[in-house]
């Protein structure tokens, strides 16, 4: 272990002094303290920009400093004093880049120029914006089919964006729009669209401030969208109960201390979050919902009416009475085994839910990358259901997305699958026929390009490369590209595992001043409102986002859509906004909606107790519990996040709460684990996965480090353990990776070198 590293228990609470000292040296660290400074200031206010962060809404009336530790790092890495410029890049071959980990490939700063790969030199070079534009116009009309181009969105992107550049891809002839919410939310929303009609979550932030008791599962706040332990902390000084089901104990979950109140960070330790915590087994969480419906069920046996919403269950519902028998018939040695949490656990669990009135049920990315992610979200739907928590003040389902805008880019259209609905009223307001077959989504583009059927890659922000599983058959597949395109703000792993040919396209941050313009974004709970950075751009160079597409779009399609007024929707993101609202009924009148305090609310039919589904009604779904047993010596792997890296984006190599500092190769076992494979806590290991496809997967030279989780359950950081995780692999219904449960096996490392990746 090198100096820098270290494994040690940290004590101390989310948030604090902890997350104090941290947001100072990353900002002192980027060497813009007083451009970062300024731009937090204006960082989720009225008439400042929304966080490149999370989706965690803002509130109406919003604190001076409205942000959190990772909204911090976000910002200070927008802002940053440090530049990939044309000097920079004429320093380094691709070659020597590629050597580099993630954290050093973002860290060399803001892209300033456009750049065009060149293989004679292995180098980019500066490429004026018009040749660019023309290189990608030219390539995209020598495809032999527009299904040929790929067309990926990142959640950071805009509503005004992600509508012209979905236009565009419509305009050219193809559907091929797979994005973050693949890898990510999809299962949700496959499984409230068929379980109450809509697939998005049906709580606003005020029903926080209402509800009885509040349920995350599968999620971590304290890292992923620590704002919300804000949310959290208050309502368990109301007397809200919180239940934590996860299978890591998370510090966020446990105490939190509000970095910007005095009293907190004076106390040391923080006030609890969760009342109650349970650890169940990754994959184990269908039969912690079925277990706890079991109870509920039994519980309404023994004093009938007193438990369910008998009203709201004959009114507003389909399908329970089969939903119930089944859900009777499962016998406790089944939930127990395959949950791994007891029955007194459960009852415990169940029992919070039913004395609770009001009941919020979150989760995010823990259950939704999964084989049976579909059937477990349904199978919070249904325990909500029971108790009529669906269109009730202070209860409800809420999925809680990563990216800033993920949710948005989905609403104007960034699917593979879009509906028909929404293709007539698109096709009415431009005057043409979209085209109606379904497109490729994420893993479908990865094995297109792997098997020659796709050509043209195009990413509008985000890191592919990074993001997606199978490392090294998806890096293999970029590379046999004829182009790739990355419309980016900062340097990353996708732009040098990229095609034949390949270009950079900076773009102005979320922080960063576009004239006088405004775009949109919307959050996890609906809510769309305005966002203006403030800060001068890192480069006169730079271009919108919007202004890209624009330019890629007229060197395309040139007179096929000159009646497409792609400079007027440039001068003023108003007509494009005029324009989403003529195809999205849901927006209309935004203009003036999105400057009033909080923005809109889009609506939500569920949230209104009406069901757009088949049957007219809430759908009782249910699915049998998966027997998730592995063969000896093999364990369930997650891939999960650090505490300094948001999705792909690694700003450090410290994990503070979980006690790891200085690198990211790491494994955390139980205990008992460790030894009975005849390890020790520090060994150096390598990890391989077992799934039915005949090829050998291997993450190598990681560390362990026996951690608090359950016996037969490990984790790593992503993206270092993506290599382990098949394309193949997805969830049921949505297609998603299935990175959070991985059957893996540990061995002594044969090379045990740790170098970062």
């Amino acid at each position: 272990m090198t100096d820098r590293e270290k494994i040690e228990a940290y004590d101390g609470p989310a948030g604090g002094m902890g997350a104090l000292a941290s947001s100072m040296r990353h900002v002192a660290r980027q060497g813009a303290p007083l451009r970062t400074t300024a731009a937090l200031l204006q960082l989720n206010q009225h008439a400042g920009f929304d966080c490149p962060g999370c989706a965690w809404p803002d509130p109406d009336e919003p604190a001076t400093f409205e942000f959190c530790e990772n909204g911090i790092k976000a910002v200070a890495a927008e802002a940053t004093g440090r530049r990939a410029d044309p000097e920079f890049f004429a320093r380094h071959t691709v070659t020597e880049l590629a050597a580099q980990t993630d954290f050093e490939l973002e860290d060399h700063g803001r892209l300033t120029h456009p750049m065009r790969y060149d293989a004679a030199s292995d180098k980019y070079l500066p490429v004026p914006w018009d040749e660019a534009f023309a290189t990608i116009g030219a390539a995209l009309r020598a495809l032999a089919s527009p299904d040929e181009a790929i067309f990926y969105t990142s959640g950071r992107t805009s509503n005004e964006a992600a509508f012209l550049y979905q236009l565009f891809g419509r305009l050219f002839g193809t559907n091929n729009f797979p994005d973050c919410s693949n890898m990510c939310h999809e299962s949700s929303g496959v499984a409230l669209k068929e379980s109450i009609g809509v697939g998005k979550g049906t709580v606003l932030l005020e029903d926080f401030a209402l509800a009885d008791a509040i349920f995350v599962i599968g999620q971590n706040p304290g890292t992923n969208h620590p704002r919300m332990l804000t949310t959290l902390q208050e309502a368990h000084r109301r007397g809200t109960k919180i239940v934590a089901i996860n299978p890591l104990k998370e510090r966020g979950l446990e105490r939190f201390a509000h970095p910007k109140k005095p009293l907190e960070l004076l106390g040391g330790t923080g006030t609890p979050i969760a009342t109650h915590y349970a650890q169940p087994l990754i994959g184990g969480d269908l039969a912690v919902l079925h277990g706890m419906a079991k109870v509920v069920l039994d519980a309404e046996e023994r004093a009938p009416g007193t438990v369910l919403d008998h009203a709201f269950i004959r009114g507003h519902t389909s399908g329970f009475d089969d939903y119930a028998a089944r859900v009777r018939a499962i016998d406790w040695a089944t939930i127990e085994r395959q949950s791994g949490l007891t029955r007194v656990q459960l009852e415990e669990l169940a029992g919070v839910y039913t004395a609770s009135q009001r009941v919020i049920v979150c989760w995010a990315m823990g259950l939704t990358q999964h084989k049976h992610a579909v059937p477990t979200i349904q199978a919070i739907a249904n325990l909500l259901l029971l108790r009529g928590n669906i269109g009730r003040p202070g209860g409800g389902a809420c999925p809680v997305r990563g990216h800033s805008n993920v949710q948005g880019d989905r609403t104007v259209g960034i699917t593979e699958k879009p509906a028909a609905e929404f293709l007539d009223r698109l096709g009415a307001a431009f005057a043409f026929e979209p085209p109606r077959a379904h497109g490729l989504d994420t893993v479908g583009a990865i094995e297109a390009m792997a098997e020659g059927r796709a050509r043209v890659f195009v990413s509008m922000g985000g890191n592919f490369a990074a993001a997606t599983p199978d490392a090294e058959y998806t890096w293999a597949a970029l590379r046999r590209c004829h182009l790739t395109v990355q419309i980016a703000t900062k340097l990353n792993r996708s732009h040098v595992v990229h095609g034949r040919e390949a270009l950079l396209l900076p773009c102005l941050s979320r922080s960063e001043r576009d004239g006088n313009q405004r775009v949109t974004v919307e959050d996890s709970m609906s809510m769309v409102h305005g966002s203006s950075g403030r800060n001068a751009p890192a480069s006169p160079h730079l271009l919108s986002e919007p202004a890209i597409v624009a330019g890629i779009a007229k060197a395309t399609l040139g007179a096929r859509a000159s009646h497409v007024p792609w400079d007027d929707f440039v001068a003023d993101y108003a007509r494009i906004r005029a324009k989403i609202a003529e195809v999205i009924p849901a927006f209309a009148d935004s203009e003036a909606r999105i400057r009033r305090p909080g923005g809109f609310h889009l609506g939500n039919t569920a949230r209104d107790r009406q069901w757009d589904t088949p049957t007219g009604k809430a759908n009782f779904l249910f699915h049998a519990i998966p027997d998730l047993t592995l063969p000896d010596g093999q364990l369930r792997l997650m891939t999960i996040r650090s505490h300094d890296q948001y999705n792909t984006t690694i700003y450090g190599h410290d994990d503070r709460y979980r006690g790891i500092y200085g690198t990211r190769r790491v494994i955390l076992m139980h205990a008992d684990d460790v030894a009975t494979r005849g390890l020790a806590d520090g060994d150096v290991v390598d990890i391989a996965s077992h799934f039915d496809d005949g090829r050998s997967r291997v993450a190598r030279a990681f560390r362990v480090v026996a951690y608090d989780i359950p016996r037969g359950c490990a984790a790593a950081y992503f993206p270092e353990a993506n290599v382990l995780v098949p394309v193949g692999a997805v969830a049921d219904g949505s297609r998603t990776p299935v990175s959070k449960f991985v059957p893996v096996s540990v061995a002594r490392a044969a090379q045990p070198v740790l170098r970062e990746r």
